[in-house]
């Protein structure tokens, strides 16, 4: 297999970088309140809206410097333009995007959940698939916009109400991984280590 070296060096660079000022960024206030374990939803109008270990509190950021508040901010209110409720949980157990959104959609009301990594990455999972399945995924977190989040909450919503979805339409750009890997990389493996095995999903609140 080949291997990139001066990659590698860069991402061992970056992450040493990362570990140094490890206690600096988690030292800042999150805007995320918990409200202890999360529970299995009952209404049928909710979504649930399932961030990272990391997300809003040890990064704080996506990847394309968008703040997690303004990003969450967007989704609810696409959910509430739908005419449905939102729920937000972090899940601890996992950082796989995948796992989170399935997660979120167990725990909802509904079925549906949103599945977000702390570097932007997105999925609309609902509680019936495969973690590996999806109604949509967005795996390229630098093309995302807060218009395009918003959007993703209102496609979240129109699922939960059982409409036919339009699924969203993002163009690719072959660029973004080259430009963006040692970041993502980075972003990755800071969120992995905040991972707590077999942990239970934390009810949040969020202060907007």
């Amino acid at each position: 297999m080949y291997v990139d070296e001066e990659l590698l060096k860069e991402i061992t660079k970056r992450v040493i970088e990362e570990l140094n000022n490890k206690h600096k960024t988690d030292n800042v206030p999150s805007y995320f309140i918990e409200n202890g374990v999360a529970y299995k939803g009952k209404n049928i109008e909710e979504v649930v809206i399932g961030v990272g270990p990391a997300f809003g509190k040890h990064i704080k950021k996506t990847i394309n410097g968008l703040d997690h508040r303004d990003v969450i901010k967007e989704i609810i209110a696409g959910i509430e333009e739908e005419g449905m409720v939102h729920r937000i949980v972090r899940v601890l157990k996992t950082s796989d995007v995948a796992f989170i959104g399935k997660e979120a959609a167990l725990l909802s009301g509904s079925g549906i959940g949103i599945g977000i990594q702390s570097k932007g990455t997105t999925v609309i999972h609902q509680k019936d698939l495969y973690p590996l399945s999806n109604l949509e995924l967005f795996p390229q977190a630098p093309l995302l916009n807060l218009e395009l989040y918003r959007e993703i909450g209102k496609n979240a919503a129109r699922y939960a109400k059982g409409m036919m979805v339009k699924p969203i339409l993002i163009q690719n750009d072959y660029m973004v991984r080259p430009k963006y890997q040692v970041k993502a990389a980075i972003m990755h493996i800071k969120e992995t280590e905040k991972i707590l095995k077999n942990a239970q999903s934390i009810q949040l609140t969020i202060d907007l």
